[in-house]
C-alpha cells in the first residue's frame, strides 16, 4: 500500500502542535485543517522513526521527508476491550488530564486494546448521546477567543464630513474574561493581524490556543471540521508559538467567551460613544483604551465582584506564554504564476523571479516595505515593495543571458545620451518608457546613439531637441531631421513627426523616397 503523505508544511505543523505546543489531536486537527486520523498518523509515524520535536525543528523540508518517510509505523493491532467512557468524562475534568493522557493509560492496561482515533471516537460517540449541554471550564492561559463586532463605530472625515463606519475588534481570555478592544478600518488580513500583535502586547503575552471566527482573514476553507488557516494567520502563530482552532460555523458556544465580550464591548464602550465625534482612528482609539480600562475594572455578576483585572492578574497573567523576542511584520500571502517576462503580478506591479520558473505558481509574501516569493517553500527572489502601478522591478540575475546584455546596452546608451546633452538624454528616456519594457526599447535607442556617432555631438542635440518639440517616440525623425540638415531651420508644418510605432521592420515613409 502507497504510504500517505502531507505536504511537509503540513506535517512539521502537526508535530509541532501536538509536542512542542501540547495540543490535542483535536484541536491539532481543527487548526492544521486534516483530519483527526492523518494527525494520529503522522504522529504514529514520527515516533516510530525515533524523532523529538527538538530533531526535528532544525531539519530541512527535504530531509523531513526522507526521515519520516523513510521507515513507516508499525500497523496497529486489534481493538477489543472497550473503553470506559464514563471514567474518561469524570477525569478529563481534572487539571491537565487529556484523552491522549488516558489512551496511554489505557494501554497500559490493555496492550491490545484501542489505537488512540477509536479510543477518542468511544468517548465522542458516548458523549454525542448525552442531552446536557456541558458548560466550558477554561483554564488559566489556555485560550483567546477573538471576533468582530456587529454595531460599528465611526469617525469623520475632517475634509467632506463624510462619516465612515470603522469595525471594532475585541478579544477575551477564557479563565478571566480579560479583554482587549480596538477600532480597524476593515477586517482585511493587515487589519486583523495587526489587532492581533497589540492584543497580544497588551495582555503582556500569548495563550495556548486562540479561537477565531471562521472570517476570511482567518480561515480561507472554511469547514465544520478541518478549516484551511491563511498563510499569515499561520505564519503570525508560528512567530509567537500558539495555536489557532477556529470556532465551528454556527455554533455561537465554541466562542461564547467572546460574544458575551463583544456585548459588554458594545453596552459599556460603544454606547457611551454615541455622542461623541472623532476625526481618526487614532483619537477613537485613545477613547476606546480609556473606556477598556474601566470595562476591565468593573465588578462582575457571578464572580464574587471580582474584576477583570482581578481574575487576570490571578488567573491568566501569570500563566501567560511570553511574547517572541522580535514584533511579528505583518504580511500577506497570495499565489501567482510567473509569466513568459519571468515577472508576476501584484497589486498592479510587476516583480521578477528567476526565469527559470516561467510557467510555475509561486507564493508571494508581502509586508509593508518587501515583497518575498516563494517557490516549493524556498525563497527565490526579495524585492524591494513598490507601490507604483504598471512599473516592473527586475532584478538583472534573474534575466537570461541574452536579456541581461539588452540590460547592459540601455546602460550604454543612457551614458552616451547623458554625455551628448540633456536633450538627448531625454528622447533617449522617452524611447525607453515608451515600450512595455524598458529593455525592449535598446534597439531604437542604440540606433540614435549610432546615428548621433556618426554626426557628432552637437548636431544630435540640436535635432533631439527639434524632434522633442514634436513629441517623438524613436530614433527615425532624429535620423530624418540630420539627413535634411534640418537642426537649424526654423521649424513648421513639414516637420517630421513620429507615427508611435518603433519596430525594426517598421520601414517608414523614408524608405519610398
Amino acid at each position: 500500500m502507497a504510504k500517505e503523505r502531507l505536504p511537509m508544511r503540513k506535517t512539521k505543523e502537526i508535530l509541532r502542535l501536538r509536542w512542542q505546543q501540547g495540543l490535542s489531536v483535536r484541536d491539532t486537527s481543527k487548526s492544521v485543517g486534516v483530519s483527526t486520523g492523518v494527525i494520529d498518523k503522522t504522529v504514529c509515524r514520527a515516533r516510530s522513526a525515533g524523532l523529538t520535536w527538538e530533531a526535528i525543528e532544525g531539519l530541512e523540508e527535504d530531509e523531513l521527508e526522507v526521515r519520516l518517510y523513510g521507515t513507516g509505523p508499525k500497523k496497529p493491532g486489534a481493538a477489543r476491550p472497550m473503553p470506559d467512557p464514563l471514567h474518561m468524562h469524570k477525569e478529563l475534568r481534572k487539571q491537565g488530564v487529556t484523552l491522549e493522557l488516558l489512551h496511554l493509560e489505557y494501554l497500559e492496561e490493555h496492550p491490545d486494546g484501542y489505537r488512540y482515533t477509536a479510543f477518542c471516537d468511544v468517548y465522542r460517540r458516548w458523549l454525542a448521546l448525552r442531552p446536557l449541554s456541558m458548560r466550558q471550564v477554561h483554564k488559566a492561559g489556555e485560550k483567546t477567543f477573538v471576533d468582530y463586532s456587529g454595531k460599528k463605530p465611526s469617525i469623520v472625515d475632517p475634509q467632506t464630513g463624510e462619516v465612515i463606519e470603522v469595525e471594532l475588534f475585541v478579544g477575551a481570555l477564557g479563565a478571566s474574561n480579560y479583554t482587549f478592544a480596538e477600532a480597524t478600518r476593515t477586517q482585511r488580513t493587515e487589519d486583523f493581524l495587526g489587532s492581533h500583535v497589540r492584543m497580544v502586547e497588551f495582555f503582556g503575552g500569548v495563550t495556548a490556543v486562540y479561537v477565531p471566527d471562521q472570517l476570511k482573514s482567518a480561515v480561507k476553507e472554511p469547514s465544520r471540521y478541518e478549516p484551511g488557516i491563511t498563510r499569515g494567520y499561520a505564519d503570525w502563530a508560528r512567530h509567537y508559538g500558539t495555536a489557532i482552532v477556529p470556532a465551528r460555523p454556527r455554533k455561537p458556544k465554541d466562542k461564547a467567551k467572546v460574544e458575551v465580550a463583544v456585548q459588554v464591548a458594545q453596552r459599556w464602550i460603544l454606547a457611551r460613544l454615541r455622542h461623541e465625534t472623532f476625526f481618526s482612528l487614532t483619537d477613537l482609539n485613545a477613547r476606546i483604551r480609556e473606556l477598556l480600562i474601566e470595562l476591565n475594572e468593573r465588578p462582575m455578576r457571578g464572580y464574587g465582584g471580582a474584576t477583570r483585572r482581578e481574575l487576570f492578574e490571578r488567573l491568566d497573567q501569570p500563566a501567560l506564554r511570553a511574547l517572541a523576542e522580535t514584533r511579528f511584520e505583518v504580511s500577506d500571502w497570495s499565489s501567482a504564476r510567473v509569466s513568459r517576462d519571468y515577472h508576476v503580478q501584484l497589486e498592479k506591479h510587476w516583480y521578477s523571479v528567476p526565469y527559470a520558473l516561467v510557467g510555475e505558481r509561486v507564493e508571494a509574501r508581502l509586508t509593508t516595505t518587501t515583497v518575498e516569493l516563494f517557490f516549493r517553500g524556498r525563497r527565490v527572489a526579495a524585492h524591494v515593495r513598490s507601490r507604483e502601478p504598471y512599473k516592473h522591478t527586475t532584478d538583472p540575475g534573474h534575466m537570461p543571458p541574452k536579456h541581461r546584455h539588452a540590460q547592459d546596452g540601455v546602460e550604454s546608451v543612457v551614458a552616451w545620451a547623458k554625455s551628448v546633452g540633456p536633450m538627448t538624454a531625454t528622447l533617449v528616456e522617452r524611447i525607453l518608457d515608451a515600450n512595455p519594457y524598458r529593455e525592449q526599447g535598446w534597439r531604437s535607442a542604440r540606433g540614435l546613439q549610432r546615428i548621433g556617432e556618426k554626426h557628432g555631438p552637437e548636431r544630435t542635440e540640436a535635432a533631439c531637441a527639434k524632434a522633442l518639440a514634436f513629441g517623438a517616440r524613436s530614433y527615425k525623425p532624429v535620423e530624418r531631421i540630420l539627413r535634411l540638415g534640418r537642426e537649424t531651420t526654423p521649424s513648421d508644418d513639414t516637420e517630421p513627426t513620429d507615427s508611435g510605432i518603433t519596430h525594426e521592420n517598421v520601414r517608414g515613409p523614408d524608405y519610398y523616397h
